[in-house]
């Protein structure tokens, strides 16, 4: 999973220096997707205003490749254009940047893996490329035919090569071809998931962008005060030429945001191609020959440049958990009224989930284990079957999925490759979808997960005392999560004394299985402490032969149908000499260690299926003050990203 950045300026005039930090910035503020290597391309001179169609029509370009964070590629390319003595206040009126920074899957950080991947000697085509291309090693292997040499072990390489592929074979028979002829031809090639963004000695002054299954955003800051035309607002007004403009392309929002509040979210199979500063969208199809013109109204951002910085904290892991309060207000702001919750992106979907014969939650880790917490609560106010899958494992089954079916797709990023390939297998097969942060191609899409999943669960049903009482806690639960925040510093004492701990198992049952399994695993992933989310009633199964008094082990003993059973599990675990830290609601303390020779956390009681909400946060700031006291990088943890679009 990677980062694309590209920035276009037309008709007003900006420096290499400052075109250099844009690009700079823009992966700056997408190195969470990716953190192994970088690179950007730019143009070593002034590129001619047209394309002649020969080969090398433009100006040579300036590619920069460097293994590592995006700091290491920053100094590297100033220390290269000082030795070079390229000029960095040399000014250009119209010109194109593309960036990247990479999170490896085919092939390890180095500069030969790194992107801009080339077309070859020239650097004819450059191209920057988050996804995954299944079919790549039959392409290289047809190319490695027609005489191409790959010198990386990426799949993006094939793409480039494809790209001059067809260009020279178009040349040669029609003696002229579009940059989005090349493209289109080059799409109907690929098989996989990926955003691309293209760059070209041929095209001078030209970018073009498209997709599938990955994200891909364009971003549109007409430059006020140095034209008297009126702002754009539509596609069909970009056409225009003449307007000074600065144009983005980004795998995400929050590296536009600094620069303009208007963008359009590019679909699938789109293509946008500027050049002389307009903007052209085409919807490529496959079976067709040609296009279709595409005109799409501009959106504007909400967010502000300060929910993108970190502010006060002092990492982006702590900002957000400190941020759920907020989250959780803004997931339910226009929901909750007048004692009910009103869903209008569900509204006319209510009735067949209602018929469903079973829900299906399909999603990958986190998002996987928000889901588990929820199953409980749908089952048992709906009296529908739920079941659970794991993106990944149902493709590889290609597991049943039926026209009576509603698929709820979990994805924090709604980038998961698995799960928008499980979304098209659900897709195909007939079954209701429902996205919770996922892409537009779902029938209807939502966000925060649990939260989400418990109001819909409650709008299934007719009122009723139980409905009422999760109405009053969903109300309440900004506050209550506000009030388990001021653990942070009993978790960072916590932490202290398990710094030296090799392993960490978590025990959760009920709505609590879940928070156990999330539980350790960001206690896995950022402290790269070995940890695991185990079912307490599975304890005699297995688990119990590992308790003993250096083993640290959580139980989670909140308030619920199954706390007198965690209760029985905590006497068990005491009696071998456990290690033991329980988390038990406010004022339980003697009724889960009566002993007392266990460390008891305690936390704010609410509806027994909103819990886990409270559970994990105890969890989170656990496994954060964990990775800060063990020297390790919080925001940036080893080999993994945020959100994982290959497979």
């Amino acid at each position: 999973m990677c980062g694309i950045f590209a920035y276009f300026n037309y008709n007003v005039s900006r420096e290499r220096r400052y075109i250099l930090e844009v690009l700079f910035n823009g992966l700056r503020r997408l190195e969470y997707r990716g953190y192994d290597s970088s690179g950007i391309a730019l143009d070593a001179d002034l590129a001619s205003s047209s394309s002649s169609g020969s080969p090398y029509a433009g100006a040579p370009l300036l590619v920069f490749r460097h293994e590592g964070k995006i700091e290491n590629l920053v100094r590297s390319v100033y220390a290269e254009v000082d030795e070079k003595d390229v000029n960095l206040d040399a000014a250009f009126i119209v010109h194109a940047g593309i960036a990247h920074t990479r999170w490896a899957t085919h092939g390890v950080p180095a500069p030969r893996n790194s992107h801009p991947q080339s077309s070859g000697a020239g650097d004819e085509f450059l191209v920057v490329h988050n996804g995954i291309i299944t079919n790549y090693e039959v392409l290289k292997e047809t190319l490695t035919r027609h005489g191409f040499i790959f010198v990386s072990d990426t799949d993006t390489e094939v793409i480039p090569k494809l790209a001059k592929f067809v260009f020279d074979q178009a040349h040669d028979e029609k003696g002229d071809v579009t940059f989005s002829q090349v493209v289109m031809e080059v799409m109907r090639q690929l098989e996989g998931a990926y955003a691309l963004i293209f760059k070209s000695l041929h095209y001078p002054n030209e970018l073009i962008a498209c997709k599938r299954g990955s994200t891909l955003i364009l971003g549109v800051n007409e430059l006020s005060g140095q034209n008297s035309g009126k702002p754009f607002h539509d596609v069909k007004a970009l056409t225009t030429n003449g307007k000074p403009k600065e144009l983005f392309f980004s795998s995400d929002l929050c590296a536009i945001v600094e620069h303009t509040k208007k963008y359009l979210a590019i679909e699938d199979n789109e293509i946008v191609h500027i050049k002389d500063g307009s903007v052209s969208v085409l919807k490529f199809d496959k079976d067709k020959e040609k296009p279709a013109s595409v005109q799409r109204a501009l959106s504007v951002l909400e967010m502000e440049v300060e929910q993108i910085k970190k502010g006060s904290y002092d990492h982006f892991m702590q900002k957000e958990i400190y941020e759920q309060p907020h989250s959780l207000t803004t997931t339910m702001r226009g929901r909750l009224k007048d004692g009910g919750i009103l869903l209008g992106g569900l509204k006319e979907h209510l009735k067949t989930i209602r018929r469903s014969r079973r829900v299906v939650f399909i999603g990958c880790g986190t998002s996987y284990n928000a889901a588990l917490a929820a199953r409980p609560f749908v089952e048992e106010l709906t009296d529908i079957p739920v079941t659970m899958e794991v993106a990944s494992d149902l493709l590889d089954r290609q597991g049943p999925i039926y026209r009576e079916d509603t698929a709820v797709l979990v994805s924090q990023s709604g980038e998961t490759a698995d799960t928008l390939l499980a979304l098209d297998y659900a897709l195909e097969n007939g079954a209701l979808c429902v996205g919770v942060t996922m892409p537009l191609e779902a029938h209807c899409q939502e966000e925060h997960i649990v939260v989400f999943i418990s109001m819909l669960a409650v709008r299934l049903v007719l009122p009723a005392p139980r409905r009422d009482a999760i109405i009053s806690g969903l109300s309440s639960l900004p506050r209550n999560v506000s009030e388990v925040l001021k653990l942070d510093a009993e978790m960072k004492d916590l932490a202290s004394s398990l710094i030296d701990s090799e392993s960490l198992l978590v025990f959760g049952r009920g709505y609590n299985y879940a928070t156990a399994l999330e539980g350790a695993l960001k206690v896995k992933e950022v402290a790269l402490m070995h940890s695991e989310g185990m079912l307490a009633g599975e304890m005699k199964h297995g688990p119990l032969a590992l308790v003993d008094e250096n083993l640290p082990i959580i139980v989670i003993a909140t308030r619920d149908a199954c706390f007198s059973k965690q209760q029985s599990v905590i006497q068990q675990l005491l009696s071998r000499k456990g290690r033991l830290i329980v988390m038990c609601s406010k004022g339980d303390v003697s009724a889960v260690c009566r002993s007392g020779s266990c460390r008891v956390i305690e936390v704010p009681e609410v509806a027994d299926c909103l819990q886990p909400v409270i559970n994990i946060i105890p969890l989170q700031l656990l496994a954060y003050h964990l990775t800060v006291l063990r020297g390790f990088d919080v925001d940036q943890p080893r080999n993994l990203a945020k959100s994982v679009t290959t497979q």
